[in-house]
């Protein structure tokens, strides 16, 4: 008999809650938050922070989180939001105008099919931010 592979007893139970609170979530923002003001989040992201804050908060990120840390994150991401999350306009919209900074770079080798799972999903457009640079994102 094949040993059987050793899965955490949390798994299931930990699945099952990030469903549920993420779609309590989306029905919350979908439900309560009107569209101007994710429009005027998305918007001051976009004009008011400049490429040289983005750029050292990415390179923070990359110092400080370990690629272990960031694959995990994408593999959850990935994993267990439910399509009610990536089905959602207004959430999606908010993740795909935060997810359009994060650069290629930080994505670790092994979770490059993750990542490009999570951007076919949340319609995630690639940005290229140019280092030093003091010109708006577009712009």
């Amino acid at each position: 008999m094949p040993p059987k592979a050793k899965r955490s007893i949390l798994e299931p139970p930990a699945k099952f809650v990030y469903q549920k609170v993420l779609t309590l979530e989306v029905k919350a923002v979908e439900r309560y938050v009107p569209d101007r003001l994710l429009l005027l989040f998305i918007n001051a992201l976009d004009k008011r922070a400049s490429p040289k804050t983005i750029n050292s908060i990415i390179n923070k990120i990359e110092k400080y989180i370990s690629e272990n840390v960031r694959a995990s994150l994408l593999a959850v991401a990935d994993e267990y939001v439910p399509d009610s999350v990536a089905n959602s306009r207004k959430v999606s919209s908010v993740v795909a105008g935060v997810g359009k900074y994060i650069p290629d770079r930080l994505i670790p080798a092994e979770s490059a099919d993750k990542w490009s799972h999570l951007k076919i999903k949340f319609s995630i457009p690639t940005l290229l931010i140019k280092e030093g640079k003091d010109t708006p994102p577009g712009g």
